[in-house]
């Protein structure tokens, strides 16, 4: 059976709904491990089944790290002003920028196939793909530039 704490748990590492941490505990026999692949393979679906959709609001963020010789601008995309202007969308812009100028990351491809830093068992691609789920709308980077002072 599954305790509504394991749910809350789930849901605390992922910020996926409790529904589909539910759904996912349940599929898993209540392994943590094996529920959270479950929501990884999940929210690439929900990515794939909304990767046709249009981008038509985001936010641009800039990060420059404490010793001032590293910046980035970064933009990332959602479909609707609803999502861009939450709390949760512009903390996942910021930790993005912090990551980027962490790694060095200079183009997209490079970026999304990186491990988080905050969580290296995700990618910033399955990361981003989280985010669709969460969001349920198409969240993506459209570009970003990191300065640096040699």
């Amino acid at each position: 059976m599954i305790t509504s704490q394991q749910i809350k748990e789930l849901r605390d590492k992922t910020g996926v709904s409790m529904s589909a941490c539910k759904k996912a505990l349940e599929e898993a026999g209540g392994d943590m491990e094996k529920a959270l692949a479950v929501l990884q393979r999940e929210s690439a679906r929900s990515a794939e089944k909304k990767a046709d959709r249009m981008l038509g609001a985001g936010v641009v963020e800039a990060y420059v790290h404490n010793n001032k010789k590293v910046g980035v601008l970064l933009e990332l995309m959602c479909e609707t002003d609803f999502v861009s202007g939450n709390e949760e969308f512009r903390a996942l812009a910021k930790d993005i920028a912090m990551h980027i100028a962490a790694t060095g990351a200079n183009e997209l491809q490079e970026l999304l196939s990186q491990n988080y830093i905050k969580l290296p068992s995700l990618t910033i691609k399955e990361l981003l793909n989280q985010a669709i789920q969460k969001f349920g709308e198409k969240v993506e980077i459209s570009k970003f530039t990191r300065y640096s002072l040699s």
